[in-house]
């Protein structure tokens, strides 16, 4: 009798120390599961360091929108992240793109900002080059504005007439090749029969107002958001120090009534045909604006969504249009898609333009 009590008595301690071994197995599981489950959850920008390189001097205008970015940009990131900006200039921007697309990890943890025109360089063969433009993953451009030259008031030549006849051509600043600084310029020496020359290698902006001030330059072709969204320009229009020349756009810009466009003066001096394509098809690409951003070729897709939704969340964020209003700058964003969709046609161009403009932008 004591022995078959003793028995039910092992028995049912077996099965309750299975039972209690099955409970904590289950709970264990269930444990390693939740924690899992919560790693899965964590955003993987969560504690991460956003860098992001501009192709140009601290104080340029690249290098204004991105730092005025990263006060914004963060709290539309899953994750918050923390961003650093790093100035990388020199060749126009030549140097960030080739250090984006091919010295930076494919970790969506980078971001570019350089040059839209830079493909030109691409499609002109330069030996620079170290990058295929498509491949960078595009994320969008604050703006497609078009451009301006302007002059410094004391030069000798005050027609356009006087432009095309100079036998002492105007110098205009550049960083390089793929710039606006570089390839307008040329273009219109092209296209219009205007002489300038072109002096490159300028690290940045800086520099180059510098240059302007002292005597060493006379003229610049730019941005027209930059020029009225930065010193020194408004004040060297006040001052009459300067004057705009033309302008790129279709239409005049309303900030600029009075300065005729580059079709206008295409019509002036009966430009033929074959060089109003060529005028046409430099303008009509460029469609990137000046400052796009960009990051690494091979960033897992869903980064790069993450960082095109940022941007476009940012651009409807009452204090960055605020901040925008105060700098007055001009906006007018295009999403990274439709960035990436042009940025496969454009290496693409007809025979005769690529020659064209080999032949322009390697003088």
């Amino acid at each position: 009798m004591w022995q078959n009590t003793k028995k039910f008595k092992d028995s049912g301690e077996k099965r309750f120390r299975g039972l209690f071994a099955y409970v904590l197995a289950a709970i264990g599981l269930w444990s390693l599961l939740d924690i899992r489950q919560g790693f899965a959850q964590a955003p993987f920008y969560q504690g991460k360091t956003i860098r992001v390189i501009v192709g140009y001097q601290p104080g340029d205008s690249h290098d204004q929108w991105a730092r005025t970015y990263v006060r914004f940009l963060g709290k539309h990131i899953p994750g918050n992240p923390e961003f650093v900006v790093q100035n990388m200039p020199g060749a126009g921007g030549m140097i960030a793109a080739n250090h984006i697309y091919n010295l930076t990890k494919p970790d969506g943890l980078t971001l570019g900002s350089f040059g839209g025109a830079l493909f030109m360089a691409q499609i002109t063969g330069r030996k620079e080059v170290q990058f295929d433009w498509p491949k960078f993953n595009w994320i969008m451009t604050p703006e497609r504005g078009g451009h301006l030259v302007f002059m410094r008031t004391d030069i000798p030549q005050k027609t356009f007439d006087d432009l095309r006849q100079t036998s002492d051509p105007p110098k205009c600043s550049a960083t390089g090749v793929g710039s606006s600084g570089y390839d307008i310029p040329r273009l219109l020496e092209e296209a219009l029969g205007f002489k300038f020359q072109v002096i490159s290698g300028y690290p940045g902006g800086a520099e180059q107002d510098l240059a302007m001030e002292r005597g060493e330059v006379h003229c610049r072709a730019f941005t027209i958001d930059a020029f009225f969204g930065r010193e020194p320009f408004p004040t060297w229009i006040k001052k009459g120090f300067i004057k705009v020349w033309l302008q790129t756009e279709r239409k005049r810009n309303p900030k600029l009534p009075e300065v005729p466009t580059v079709f206008e003066l295409m019509d002036q001096y009966k430009v033929s045909e074959p060089k109003r394509r060529l005028v046409e098809a430099y303008l009509g690409i460029w469609g990137f604006g000046s400052r796009p951003i960009v990051t690494s070729p091979g960033v897992p897709a869903d980064r790069v969504k993450v960082f095109r939704e940022a941007f476009a969340k940012m651009f409807k964020d009452p204090e960055f249009l605020d901040e925008i209003k105060k700098r007055r700058w001009e906006i007018s964003p295009v999403s990274g898609e439709e960035l990436q969709t042009l940025a496969n046609e454009v290496v693409d161009q007809p025979a005769d333009v690529t020659a064209a403009l080999k032949r322009i932008l390697s003088k």
